[in-house]
């Protein structure tokens, strides 16, 4: 007899970030939806990322895409925090000489 997962139950909400990650463990599905709009299949980040299995891969990514607005939101907020983060480093480094 065949057992089925409930991928449901592979994604739960950081306790400290309040972001989803993949249950028991701290990755989050943000950085797996990272991975993959840079081009990355599930095979290649189940690679790179080989503490999941492929399973909790998709699993993240099926989350990405029932909720790809907020989380697209979230990584374009991150991604304009680090480059003002790396243009005041860059001004501030300017400065000092």
């Amino acid at each position: 007899m065949t057992t089925l997962t409930d991928i449901g139950q592979l994604i739960a909400q950081d306790r400290y970030s309040d972001r989803p990650v993949i249950k028991g463990t701290r990755t989050s599905v943000r950085r797996i939806a990272g991975l993959y709009n840079q081009g990355n299949s599930a095979e290649d980040i189940a690679r790179r990322l080989n503490h999941l299995t492929i399973t909790q891969i998709y699993a993240a990514l099926t989350y990405y895409h029932a909720n790809r607005q907020e989380i697209d939101q979230d990584l374009i907020a991150e991604q304009t925090a680090y480059e003002e983060l790396a243009k005041q480093h860059y001004q501030s480094t300017l400065s000092s000489k």
